[in-house]
């Protein structure tokens, strides 16, 4: 099995930074998804797909692929970008109005 080490993004329904330190392993899926032909659900056979671990970091969790024989992929985090605004941009004269 192969796995994957990332930073979860941020959920976009809520304005709130909780837990964006931590690390997740999830493992990558080893067969494709079927739709089952009674009920129309998506299922697999690939039990891997289920499982989600949390670390506090990445060395954690890159220590526990080493010591599981797990092959890994470390997927880095994009720095993010702020665009710092005042209130009083609002009202300024440059400010492209329609």
């Amino acid at each position: 099995m192969k796995a994957r080490i990332f930073q979860p993004a941020k959920n976009a329904m809520q304005s709130g930074r909780k837990g964006l330190g931590q690390w997740r392993l999830e493992y990558t899926p080893s067969s494709s998804r079927f739709a089952d032909p009674l009920m129309g659900w998506t299922g697999s056979g690939d039990m891997g797909s289920q499982v989600s671990l949390t670390f506090d970091d990445k060395e954690s969790a890159i220590a526990y692929c080493e010591e599981n024989g797990i092959a890994y992929n470390v997927l880095e985090p994009r720095k993010r970008k702020l665009n710092i605004k005042t209130y009083a941009d609002n009202f300024s004269f440059s400010r492209v109005r329609g």
